[in-house]
């Protein structure tokens, strides 16, 4: 299926696995790609020699694009860059909209820039400062999230810009990615299905609980570090959302400083991002310290399996996904559905 985004990004089919923290590792990422669809590397967690160590084992398992996701707010995003660029991926990827000068350097050394947004304002002023494509997540998408859904942030983004817009928030399957296509996306992306899937090395326990989970299971949660949250509902969620001020400020130390030991970030650092979370946001310093470390509560549950001490960030289609296909044989499905959803489409006219 060719669009805008398979010609741009050199990939065979329009769907993209999001760069998930602790999940998007090499193993799913080279699988994706091997599919052909666009595989993004979650790298946030990653020192700059794992980056490159990541980088180089993707390249190893696939001769197929893919991209890596990075933090626009990271205090070496700038070196981060710089190998991507050395390393020749073909695509970056942004949590946040990065600044004008790191969408120059890239676009200068060839590598496609691709920054995530969740409203038009975002996604004007990204398309003004040079962006190739955008992935516009609605709020039914998994992990930070805003109010507005797919279907209406979708059009709106659509019709403000004209760089290739990728939808995502609520897609599992070839109707979605129809779907999209009909309100003028070039493609769909998607978390939450890629992480269940036999490539995903998030461990057996917590697919079991994702798979269990209803559409009622997933909810959206500002205990964990004071912005919106899309996750599973869990113990821990629970717990953090019944805390009092002084008891989530022990909490947020105590994680604040594994997180520490595991990264080698230094406090002075980890305080550092820290001021950055909290301008312009009404957040207490509890919460800024577990926004600081919530990879460590990710890893907990996605590399350890403690589904009781970790969050798990989900999209809200958890409660409609049942089953754990390879990479290959998801964006096949998806693909022959799409294919079967436009021939039914057309016959029905």
């Amino acid at each position: 299926m060719e669009t805008a985004l398979t010609r741009l990004t050199g990939v065979r089919h329009p769907i993209v696995q999001t760069g998930m923290g602790w999940v998007a590792g090499p193993r799913l990422v080279s699988a994706t790609a091997n599919a052909g669809a666009l595989g993004i590397l979650a790298s946030a967690t990653m020192t700059l020699d794992q980056l490159r160590a990541a980088v180089r084992e993707v390249r190893a398992r696939t001769d197929a694009p893919f991209g890596v996701n990075l933090r626009a707010d990271a205090a070496d995003a700038g070196d981060r860059v710089r190998v991507l660029v050395e390393e020749g991926v073909r695509v970056a990827s942004f949590a946040l909209a990065p600044s004008r000068e790191l969408i120059g350097e890239l676009k200068e050394a060839g590598v496609v820039v691709m920054p995530t947004v969740g409203a038009r304002r975002h996604a004007e002023k990204v398309a003004a400062w040079g962006a190739d494509a955008m992935l516009v997540q609605g709020a039914e998408g998994g992990g930070h999230t805003g109010e507005v859904a797919t279907t209406v942030l979708l059009p709106q983004v659509v019709d403000a810009v004209d760089i290739p817009v990728v939808a995502a928030g609520g897609f599992f399957d070839g109707r979605g990615l129809v779907a999209a296509l009909a309100y003028g996306a070039a493609g769909v992306a998607m978390g939450t299905r890629f992480l269940l899937t036999s490539d995903s090395t998030v461990p057996d326990a917590v697919k079991a609980r994702y798979l269990a989970a209803t559409v009622r299971d997933v909810t959206v949660t500002r205990a964990v570090d004071g912005l919106p949250h899309r996750m599973l509902r869990t113990e821990l969620v629970d717990a953090l959302e019944r805390s009092g001020r002084v008891r989530g400020a022990l909490q947020a130390v105590r994680r604040a400083a594994g997180y520490r030991k595991l990264s080698g970030t230094s406090w002075r650092r980890m305080l550092r991002d820290g001021r950055a979370l909290k301008h312009g946001k009404d957040l207490t310093w509890s919460q800024v310290l577990l926004a600081a470390n919530t990879p460590m509560l990710l890893r907990a549950s996605m590399v350890d399996g403690r589904t009781d001490l970790g969050v798990m960030a989900s999209g809200q289609v958890a409660g409609v996904i049942d089953d754990l296909p390879s990479c290959a044989e998801l964006v096949e499905r998806i693909v022959k559905e799409a294919e079967d959803t436009c021939r039914r489409l057309t016959a029905s006219r």
